[in-house]
């Protein structure tokens, strides 16, 4: 599996990663979801640059212009509700893409043991696609394995690429292990080295869905 770390490069990408950590920062729901929608962006504009090219005939006033332009057909899917912000942000720039949404979240069994269960989802037809698989925080993996296996259950995609911001080592090497390496490219903009004992990534930047939306019960 190809693993993309954009925060390895100095972009701006930094700037909008430092203040969704920042806890100051944080307190301004809006500026958190909109950080995060331009990270979608930067990401979908990287991810442009891998696709399948090929060039067509556009008319203009004056005559013809010969444009290389993408020919994948995208399939843009997020996990409700943290990814949100990041899904609008890659449909900013992939406009013409279909869309996906999965339900999934973490069901404590007892203690701090949990699965994942999933509640809903909706996906078009995904055979020979390209899909773009976004979640904010990736901790344990467990969640995105489980996500795409029910997406995939339309289709299998021509390629699928991870969009996951903030990853822990763990759960890096996990999607490693148990996702196809040959059709998997995994983007990230951090690897963070710990997780507590609660699976939460430190230093992380805590409850993305809390953060952009407001706490739950």
């Amino acid at each position: 599996m190809k693993i993309i770390n954009l925060g390895e490069t100095n972009s701006v990408l930094n700037n909008f990663m430092a203040q969704m950590r920042d806890k100051d920062i944080q307190k301004d729901p809006m500026r958190f979801r909109r950080n995060l929608e331009r990270v979608g962006e930067i990401f979908a504009y990287e991810i442009s640059k891998v696709l399948d090219y090929s060039p067509k005939a556009f008319c203009t006033p004056l005559g013809i212009a010969d444009i290389p332009t993408y020919d994948n057909r995208l399939v843009i899917a997020t996990i409700l509700r943290a990814g949100l912000p990041l899904h609008q942000g890659i449909l900013n720039f992939f406009d013409n893409a279909q869309n996906a949404f999965v339900a999934a979240y973490r069901k404590y069994d007892k203690g701090d043991d949990f699965h994942i269960n999933i509640e809903y989802s909706s996906t078009p037809e995904l055979e020979g696609k390209t899909l773009i698989l976004a979640d904010t925080m990736l901790a344990t993996g467990a969640s995105l394995e489980i996500t795409y296996n029910k997406l995939i259950e339309k289709g299998e995609p021509a390629h699928t690429h991870l969009v996951c911001p903030v990853s822990s080592i763990y759960a890096v090497e996990y999607i490693q292990q148990h996702l196809p390496s040959d059709k998997v490219t995994l983007w990230v903009a951090a690897i963070d080295e710990e997780l507590t004992t609660k699976s939460y990534i430190v230093p992380g930047l805590g409850d993305a869905g809390d953060l952009a939306y407001g706490t739950k019960i």
